[in-house]
């Protein structure tokens, strides 16, 4: 079918899919371009997908196509793609061995990267706070390069949560500028979950408390901090040699 009008209702529903009330209404999302879309098939997490009427893609999905101007007012990108996907959200799998938890984490960008390093460096599952941004926020999508369909995150109450994880033997850690110990010292833990914090505020008081070791990373004292997805990373990093 090919859809020529912004007023149509079907391209409504699916523009309102930026919204994340309707996302979770519908447990349903967007990707835009051809490798997130590909990223979403191979995983078995596309639903449908909306083409330009000059570009097609073989996959065993429902195709449906659009004229540049319904593409256009879909898309919130400068240059729209050819290719708009609808997924179905990503199930939560089991907790393993190596757990990163987000306490509040708010630019789609950071967590974007951070999930890119979480995949990179072997992490098994991602926990997020409640107020941390929506991971199916298009710019986090975007950030990621498709690599949220590889890693498993679920969002949950941390105060009590980590409670339960270390009864069940994680080592907690949370990173701390002052009293912590080097990220470079800290040995190779086989169950382990690491806290990071929020961009301005770090992490919460109560959940450090919570911690059982604190961690930093040593740098040259002219560099008052690091940006939250840079440090996370280097954090990942040294915990996986």
């Amino acid at each position: 079918m090919l859809y020529s009008s912004i007023e149509n209702k079907k391209i409504k529903e699916i523009k309102k899919l930026y919204n994340k009330k309707y996302r979770q209404i519908n447990d349903l999302f967007i990707v835009e371009g051809k490798h997130l879309v590909m990223e979403a098939y191979k995983n078995n997490l596309l639903v449908e997908v909306l083409l330009d009427e000059e570009t097609d893609l073989q996959i065993d999905v429902k195709k449906n196509y659009a004229t540049d101007n319904v593409l256009r007012y879909i898309s919130e990108l400068d240059t729209p793609n050819k290719i708009i996907g609808i997924c179905k959200k990503i199930e939560e799998k089991p907790l393993k061995n190596k757990i990163l938890i987000l306490d509040d984490i708010q630019d789609p960008g950071n967590l974007g990267t951070i999930i890119r390093s979480a995949v990179a460096f072997n992490i098994d599952t991602i926990i997020l706070s409640p107020n941390t941004v929506d991971i199916y926020n298009p710019k986090v999508l975007r950030a990621t390069q498709g690599m949220i369909f590889n890693i498993n995150i679920i969002t949950k109450d941390l105060y009590d949560f980590i409670p339960k994880l270390k009864k069940d033997g994680y080592k907690i850690m949370c990173t701390k500028v002052n009293g912590g110990n080097d990220i470079k010292n800290i040995e190779n833990r086989k169950k382990f979950a690491i806290i990071v914090g929020n961009e301005g505020k770090g992490v919460n008081d109560n959940l450090i408390k919570l911690s059982d070791e604190y961690i930093y990373i040593n740098m040259n004292e002219n560099c008052e901090s690091l940006n939250v997805g840079v440090a996370t990373s280097i954090i990942l990093y040294e915990l996986s040699r």
